[in-house]
């Protein structure tokens, strides 16, 4: 007791001013720590993340094959990207068409298994992960599945829809159908976005819900004018998720066409079409597929910027 009185009357005795050194050196020592500890991820981003980045921007004004040292040719890339390439307004069409549909179908389909999963029904743990399971299996497994599921002889697709009378779809081999099969695929990938949606439903307060009861709302009401609105945050998140990811189509379409985007290029979307230019090609076009990257880099951008700046009309968070 007397050493820490002792102690405590020293620490008092000492001017405020050296307290305030005192604890300035702590603090510096503990950000030094941190520094040290977060170090590793610092390196990583730097090396794997924003070097690439950067390089990818000098690379895209130069013609580059790897073999050779890169050569600037100024934006030659870019006009022949938007004047003599054919493919990349296809992919750009193809791509399109998979980002609206993949997202409507996502947030659709996310948001209403969602509200079902939300209810008091049995096994309802058991529910939850049958749906959300899919959307952890690694995407090459999935997508030989999927060869099976939508093969045009034999699929199981085909199959259940024989037993309604429908002829037998060339699913993957058809230009009209290809794409139509790469939608459905992307429903294996709702159970993130079902996810989601189910956190969010699960922070309305329920008070809301019997006011409304009382006040004699129907099931309809109560969705559109209660559920819906508080969970337009989360619907917002889930929409911009969607559409970086759908713009970001890759493996799934590679593995499905083996690499080809066919039938002619029905599947052809935007990344396969950059990685034709950068790895495919002989001699490989490293500067023309940097500038396709920031042209989806710019898309991506645009198209982000739209969501966030319209989300003030439409979205709305509880006080």
């Amino acid at each position: 007791m007397a050493v820490a009185l002792g102690s405590e009357l020293a620490q008092e005795k000492k001017p405020k001013r050296e307290r305030w050194s005192d604890l300035s050196d702590i603090r510096k020592r503990e950000a030094k720590f941190g520094l040290l500890f977060i170090s590793p991820w610092i390196i990583g981003v730097l090396f794997f993340s924003v070097g690439p980045f950067l390089a990818s921007f000098i690379l895209s004004f130069t013609k580059y094959t790897i073999v050779t040292p890169p050569e600037f040719i100024g934006f030659e890339n870019y006009h022949e990207i938007f004047t003599g390439d054919p493919l990349f307004w296809k992919s750009l069409q193809n791509t399109g068409a998979y980002v609206i549909g993949s997202v409507i179908i996502r947030i659709v389909l996310g948001f209403g298994l969602a509200l079902l999963l939300n209810m008091k029904v049995r096994f309802l743990g058991i529910w939850r992960t049958i749906f959300y399971v899919p959307s952890v299996v690694p995407i090459v497994a999935l997508s030989i599945v999927w060869l099976y599921i939508l093969n045009g002889r034999f699929g199981l697709l085909n199959w259940f829809l024989g037993l309604f009378g429908i002829e037998r779809i060339r699913w993957m081999s058809s230009p009209d159908f290809a794409m139509i099969g790469l939608l459905i695929m992307s429903t294996t990938w709702v159970g993130v976005t079902m996810v989601i949606f189910l956190a969010g439903l699960q922070g309305i307060p329920k008070d809301y819900y019997e006011a409304a009861k009382i006040d004699g709302a129907n099931v309809f009401q109560r969705l559109f004018r209660i559920t819906i609105p508080l969970m337009t945050p989360t619907i917002y998140l889930n929409v911009l998720i969607n559409i970086i990811n759908a713009f970001q189509v890759f493996t799934q379409v590679f593995i499905m066409t083996d690499g080809t985007g066919d039938p002619r290029d029905a599947t052809r979307v935007y990344v396969l079409h950059i990685f034709d230019h950068a790895f495919q090609y002989l001699p490989p076009e490293m500067g023309y597929s940097s500038a396709l990257a920031w042209i989806l880099f710019m898309i991506i951008f645009v198209f982000t910027a739209i969501i966030v700046a319209s989300s003030r009309r439409w979205v709305f968070y509880q006080n």
